[in-house]
């Protein structure tokens, strides 16, 4: 299983991104129990930004609340990170997460996101 991100990039604080990501399954055999965002700022943890299961439950830090909103598409396994209202302090590399029912857990690589004040 991959997982490949798209969307990051260089914003004023203030604006709008969305952060993308599709999970590739060559073997078709995917099967997905939640997918979601984490994000490390630098010389920090890497934390839970949002979370979305496959029944459409979505989990979101206290800090993004009211700003950010996760979606997701089941049939083609990818999910959505609409980021509104951002913060300087938004600013980290932002990995794609994803959880199987098995406990198999996947990372994307990261995509970096700069919000300047």
């Amino acid at each position: 299983v991959q997982l490949q991100a798209s969307g990051g990039g260089l914003v004023q604080a203030g604006g709008s991104l969305k952060l993308s990501c599709a999970a590739s399954d060559p073997e078709n055999i995917l099967s997905v129990k939640e997918m979601g965002w984490y994000r490390q700022a630098p010389g920090m943890e890497r934390e839970l930004v949002a979370i979305i299961t496959k029944d459409g439950s979505t989990s979101y830090s206290d800090s993004v609340k009211g700003r950010f909103t996760i979606s997701g598409d089941n049939d083609k396994n990818t999910v959505h990170l609409q980021m509104n209202s951002l913060k300087p302090e938004d600013t980290a590399v932002y990995y794609c997460r994803l959880a199987r029912p098995s406990g198999n857990i996947y990372w994307g690589k990261g995509t970096l996101v700069t919000v300047s004040s």
